[in-house]
């Protein structure tokens, strides 16, 4: 392996002290008291200091404990769009050692169901509108205790009441019977004393993520106290050679429920006691382009689908920032023309970077303030060691594809009850990413190719297992199989592949049905019906020959 170390800036060490871990909590703690009077979270119009995040963060940590009687190693999903009582649970639950359960908002009832009873929830904060989903599968779960909140919980009283009557008229027709506790009465009305925090250490766990990995079905990756630190420090090191000040503008538009904002955004400009300016709905691109007209954004975690929507938004053109310290894209490739674009309206270099959620997730970016090698998604962070090799484990020479293999403080404890799992993918302290990546002869790094199948729907991983498994359940479904093909603006989206039990299926009963099992984005956009799948002489499905079928078939 090429040396890579060259090209760090002189301010930047090799490696992080870890003598400077500590439990995430105490990130808060210690801003709650010496950042006080400074702005931390901005939503809805609503903004909160660190000393008033601290309070409400305490509060509700108290009913945790005795409200709930939840204690450390309990499970506890957040099921929140990007909101201040998001943050305010998360803190809660890392104060008292809770295992804090990551969901999508917009997860299916059947999505929500497997997660839940996988990760043995406990109790769960939820948003308002969705508790009809919950309440579909909850007998299901292990849930014991539901609390509901609504994205105006925050919002000053005239602005709520407007805001709730708009809600209210909308969800009109959602019958519920489940009787939540109410977020507002925990933060406002109940009294309890402070709560009693139990010592946690380094490696217990604080986060159960789900990710498909290569096999489809979600598995909860297992991220320590320990994991999300390292990454804290790894990010602090990187950002050395910037020139910040305390009080940076953080646009936090990706959603906190994915490990790449939570750990950036939520736990790592936390750290640096920066003011996180919070939007629940970035889509459609207007609700984001507000926050550039009200706010000095100077530190921006993005993706490629979101600087490309704004590219193509006129009224950004006119309003367009020049004075970004900070712009990181990750969670799918960034596109040369999309970044070159960008670059013409707001002179600023877009910064790619490489993860997984198994390494909580960040593994390597460029070096801030570069802008070469193209393509390239840049070199290790401190004290993240990688390996490029081939199936024998053996490293390849320098220039060649191989597998990815990652090892340092940010990886995984394993996957939660999935010891065989575990055992396979971290080998010798080694995580095997699944990645193919290469090495220049300068000592940069390229992805090559992603995890086998693996479909990157604007971000987000879609596991075409899990789809198939899905229109499976159809009746008149004979034979599924599901791979991604390439979209503007998506980079790719799911396709499937159906073989009729019933001659009278139809595309649109398909979609339909999809609905009730899959989030919008894990949906196929596209379906094909054929005689009889590609297989191999064991029976095994040839999705590569799918993908050479969809590709004679897509318009030059």
């Amino acid at each position: 392996m090429i040396d890579w170390y060259k090209h760090y800036n002189s301010h930047t060490a090799h490696s992080i002290d870890e003598s400077r871990f500590k439990p995430i909590y105490d990130i808060l703690e210690d801003k709650g008291k010496n950042h006080g009077v400074f702005p931390a979270l901005t939503c809805l119009g609503t903004t909160i200091t660190y000393r008033e995040f601290h309070s409400l963060v305490k509060k509700f940590a108290s009913f945790l404990q005795y409200g709930l009687h939840l204690k450390k190693g309990d499970t506890f999903a957040i099921m929140l769009p990007n909101t201040i009582q998001f943050m305010v649970a998360f803190y809660a639950a890392q104060s008292l050692g809770i295992i804090c359960v990551n969901t999508n908002p917009l997860y299916t009832s059947y999505e929500m169901r497997h997660q839940f009873k996988d990760s043995g929830v406990k109790a769960i904060i939820i948003l308002d509108m969705f508790l009809d989903k919950l309440e579909q599968i909850i007998e299901d779960t292990s849930i014991k205790y539901v609390i509901s909140t609504s994205v105006v919980d925050h919002m000053g009283f005239i602005k709520k009441y407007i805001a709730k009557a708009l809600l209210r008229f909308k969800n009109s027709t959602k019958k519920i019977n489940l009787k939540p506790i109410k977020y507002t009465k925990i933060i406002k009305s109940y009294k309890y004393p402070p709560a009693k925090n139990p010592k946690i250490e380094l490696d217990d766990v604080a986060l159960i993520q789900y990710t498909g990995g290569t096999t489809g079905t979600p598995k909860g990756a297992m991220i320590t106290h320990k994991n999300l630190m390292a990454n804290t420090l790894q990010i602090k090191e990187w950002t050395n050679s910037i020139d910040l000040n305390d009080h940076e503008n953080v646009l936090t538009a990706l959603p906190l429920y994915h490990v790449y904002a939570l750990t950036t955004n939520a736990i790592g400009f936390i750290y640096m006691g920066w003011h996180l300016i919070l939007v629940p709905r970035p889509i459609p691109i207007e609700n984001t382009v507000k926050i550039f007209k009200k706010f000095k954004i100077t530190v921006f975690t993005t993706i490629n689908t979101l600087i490309n929507a704004l590219n193509n938004n006129p009224e950004f053109k006119k309003i367009a920032p020049r004075n970004f310290k900070i712009l990181i894209s990750g969670g799918m490739a960034l596109q040369q023309s999309v970044a070159k674009i960008w670059y013409d309206i707001t002179g600023t270099t877009v910064i790619e970077g490489y993860g997984l959620t198994e390494a909580s997730p960040l593994v390597m970016a460029k070096v801030l303030g570069t802008t070469k090698p193209y393509g390239s998604i840049g070199i290790p962070f401190p004290s993240t060691q990688v390996k490029i090799v081939d199936e024998s484990g053996k490293e390849v020479p320098t220039g060649e594809a191989g597998e990815l293999i990652v090892k340092g403080p940010q990886v995984m404890k394993g996957y939660w009850n999935k010891e065989e799992e575990t055992r396979l993918t971290i080998v010798d302290g080694w995580l095997h990413t699944g990645d193919m990546v290469r090495q220049d002869e300068d000592g940069y790094f390229y992805i090559v190719d992603r995890k086998k199948d693996v479909i990157i729907v604007s971000g987000f991983n879609v596991y075409p297992n899990e789809v198939e498994a899905a229109l499976d359940k159809h009746p008149k479904v004979a034979e599924v199989a599901v791979i991604g093909v390439p979209h503007p603006i998506s980079t790719e989206v799911p396709k499937a592949y159906i073989v009729k039990k019933d001659p009278t299926l139809t595309e649109s009963e398909l979609k339909d049905f999809c609905k009730k099992y899959l989030t919008n984005y894990k949906r196929p956009k596209t379906y094909e019906f054929l005689e009889t799948l590609p297989k191999n002489n064991v029976g095994k499905v040839l999705r590569k020959d799918l993908k050479a079928l969809s590709s004679k078939n897509l318009p030059n």
